[in-house]
């Protein structure tokens, strides 16, 4: 367990320095995921012109998680959670700068985008569970619940923040530098898991 320090019980989740970068990483990296999401519609309907088009993308998203998610607890149960999280959001971010490649070169076709988003659900109906259940092993159970509901916030905030961010870079460059973007977004959660334990004394004046 990481050494932890004072935080208001509020935050109390934050002394505890592992899930304080995490949860930071997090943040980044789901903006950068909303901003995706929002620019690959905007794609999809530039490219297809039919809202349903857009459902077919929405759904081939959605779907892993049915599919996939009981699967991934059990899958998380019996490998390491900590390079389980790695390899997955390595995979995503991957599947982000594709993306962002197609879109650039000019390129990208519905059936990429179709593809490519139902791999990200796939990844992402992976990674969810294992990432929630990774909480207990940074903060134990004592600041559980404060962990969740921390979690839960950022997912909230970066709703907002993302799409807003989405808006300007599309109006101004177009969808693929968003695509970019959600693809480094992915770098602060691999970098700051991969460190782990280095962390804690790496960066021991970072929360004081």
């Amino acid at each position: 367990m990481s050494r932890s320090i004072e935080f208001p019980n509020s935050f109390s989740a934050l002394r505890h320095r592992n899930f304080a970068l995490f949860w930071t990483g997090q943040l980044v990296s789901l903006i950068g995921s909303w901003m995706q999401t929002t620019a690959q519609s905007w794609l999809v309907y530039r490219l297809t012109g039919d809202p349903l088009a857009l459902g077919m993308v929405a759904f081939a998203n959605t779907l892993p998680s049915f599919v996939f998610t009981l699967a991934a607890g059990v899958i998380s149960d019996r490998v390491d959670r900590r390079w389980m999280i790695i390899g997955l959001q390595a995979v995503m971010m991957l599947l982000a700068f594709t993306l962002a490649a197609l879109t650039l070169s000019g390129v990208v076709q519905f059936w990429h985008v179709l593809v490519l988003a139902a791999l990200l659900g796939t990844a992402n109906a992976l990674e969810m569970p294992t990432r929630q259940s990774y909480l207990v092993e940074m903060v134990g159970r004592e600041d559980l619940m404060n962990a969740i509901a921390l979690n839960s916030s950022i997912f909230n905030m970066a709703r907002v923040i993302g799409p807003a961010i989405a808006g300007v870079v599309i109006n101004s460059i177009g969808e693929g530098p968003a695509f970019l973007a959600n693809g480094v977004s992915f770098i602060a959660v691999i970098v700051i898991v991969s460190v782990w334990p280095q962390a804690v004394l790496w960066l021991p004046g970072l929360l004081r």
